[in-house]
């Protein structure tokens, strides 16, 4: 009797402890507990730590609340200033209603990715290039609140959504790059001729000064030579005075005045020939009178004396 006793509570025991192994469960601290029973939705949520189930009746799932880190493959899509682009992005999301995590939808992580990446393509429609490149904060706000929405309904919420990177075409980022340097250019033209302007002003301020005071002129002529000659180099500074080169400019047109005049004098005193009185055709005897006769011919008598 003693050993049926024995035996007995055993094989109580023994059952006893294969049912609390059964039963026994541990939820983490970033873990809730979901427990349906015969397939039905247990009203308490197992909070962290030890918990038991009824064995073969109950079964718990147990929902990760921490938050959750996941890429989203680039979207490739075509902007609304007609340039196509690749984005892609990261999303962080977490559980708030363990319940509806498990039972609203079927997967809620692979329910999240789609989502994110039809609204990331949506998003790509509505906006132009610009915003894209540098109105990414106002993007992702729009993002959150696309996703946030039907997230809710499922026990989700959405923290954050970030634009990672966005590809261009290498025509585009060529058309950029000359966009760019064409504006840099402009800006250093437009300050040169700003300070060419603000210079000139200020040297007819310093000619007007030394226009009243001719020794400044020599003064700042003698500064230049001092800082030249500061440098320890191989110039060689000969100072001209400019009131010579102003003596050597009225004589050189003085000089050409006098020279003009004098021609003009040299050409009123000219006066045109008359011209000479047509002459007759000389004979062919005047011709020969003139000219040297022949040996033979000059022993000959005069045409007067002939018979």
């Amino acid at each position: 009797m003693v050993e049926e006793l024995v035996t007995a509570g055993v094989a109580l025991a023994c059952t006893g402890t294969v049912y609390l192994m059964a039963a026994a469960r541990v939820v983490k601290q970033y873990e809730r507990g979901v427990v349906l029973r015969l397939g039905r939705l247990a009203s308490q949520v197992r909070e962290p730590g030890f918990t038991m189930i009824v064995p073969v009746i109950d079964r718990m799932r147990k929902v990760n609340m921490q938050i959750v880190t996941m890429p989203v493959p680039a979207q490739e899509g075509i902007t609304r200033d007609n340039v196509t682009v690749r984005v892609d992005a990261v999303v962080y999301f977490k559980v708030v209603d363990a319940a509806d995590a498990v039972i609203r939808v079927e997967d809620y992580r692979f329910a999240v990715s789609q989502m994110a990446q039809t609204s990331l393509r949506s998003i790509i429609g509505k906006s132009e290039l610009d915003d894209l490149l540098s109105n990414r904060e106002k993007l992702n706000q729009g993002l959150e609140l696309m996703m946030d929405s039907p997230a809710i309904g499922w026990g989700v919420t959405v923290d954050r959504v970030e634009i990672k990177d966005v590809s261009l075409p290498e025509t585009m980022k060529r058309s950029m790059a000359r966009q760019a340097e064409a504006t840099r250019d402009r800006r250093a033209r437009v300050i040169n001729a700003d300070a060419e302007l603000q210079a000139s002003k200020k040297l007819a301020e310093a000619a007007a000064a030394m226009s009243d005071q001719p020794a400044a002129l020599q003064l700042r002529l003698l500064q230049t030579v001092v800082a030249v000659a500061a440098e320890k180099n191989s110039t060689l500074v000969l100072p001209f005075p400019v009131e010579l080169l102003r003596f050597l400019e009225r004589s050189g047109l003085q000089a050409q005045a006098q020279t003009a005049a004098a021609e003009a004098e040299r050409d009123g005193g000219r006066r045109p020939a008359a011209p000479a009185a047509p002459q007759a055709p000389r004979t062919a005897v005047e011709h020969g009178a003139e000219a040297a006769l022949p040996p033979e011919l000059a022993d000959l008598p005069p045409v007067e004396d002939l018979p």
